[in-house]
């Protein structure tokens, strides 16, 4: 399929970047049917998606992965593109039930977090990433599993995971990521016990 893909795209004059895209939002298609079993890319009660909102969800879903790998090697400039000038980040799920959250970060705080050095994250992963789509905006639901780096760095590490909602608007062509909200979460999980939660 790759080498297909990449003979298409080569023919058609298309950039090496344009190459990787398409590559990854296939090679993202494929790992969220084997990662989700018979799970559906869309929340329950959505209508199935049509083959254009398919490709839709798979870009989406390619994008919020490059996103997470973006935070994880500490690269503000990927992420300065990819974040709206108002974009908010809500850790911690203590707003569910009317608490305060954990904190929350604007575009400038968040950015200023993952330039740290060493970077604060071994890991993050999505998991069971479901997407709304509405035309421009898009939502998605899921999970993320994420290792803290720890100082002095600890191979066993307690990782944790949040259950989250996130909104998208599509500007000029590009996906842009407006807001993060946790709605479970985090939840510490310990290597021994994580395999049985997923």
């Amino acid at each position: 399929m790759r080498d297909r893909l990449f003979s298409m795209v080569v023919v058609s004059g298309f950039s090496r970047t344009a190459v990787l895209i398409l590559i990854s939002i296939c090679s993202v298609s494929a790992q969220q049917t084997r990662s989700s079993g018979s799970a559906s890319p869309v929340p329950p009660g959505a209508p199935a998606p049509s083959a254009a909102d398919t490709a839709t969800i798979a870009e989406l879903i390619a994008f919020e992965k490059a996103m997470e790998a973006a935070v994880v090697r500490g690269d503000v400039a990927f992420l300065d593109w990819a974040l709206s000038s108002d974009f908010l980040f809500t850790h911690g799920d203590g707003w569910t039930t009317g608490d305060a959250p954990l904190k929350v970060d604007t575009k400038k705080t968040w950015l200023e977090w993952v330039q740290r050095q060493p970077p604060p994250y071994v890991y993050r992963e999505l998991d069971r990433v479901q997407v709304e789509l509405h035309g421009d905006i898009a939502l998605t639901v899921g999970r993320y599993r994420y290792l803290p780096r720890t100082s002095p760095p600890s191979p066993e590490g307690v990782r944790s995971y949040v259950w989250f909602e996130r909104v998208y608007v599509k500007r000029n062509g590009q996906w842009q990521h407006l807001s993060h909200r946790t709605v479970h979460g985090p939840v510490r999980e310990d290597v021994s016990t994580s395999a049985r939660a997923q």
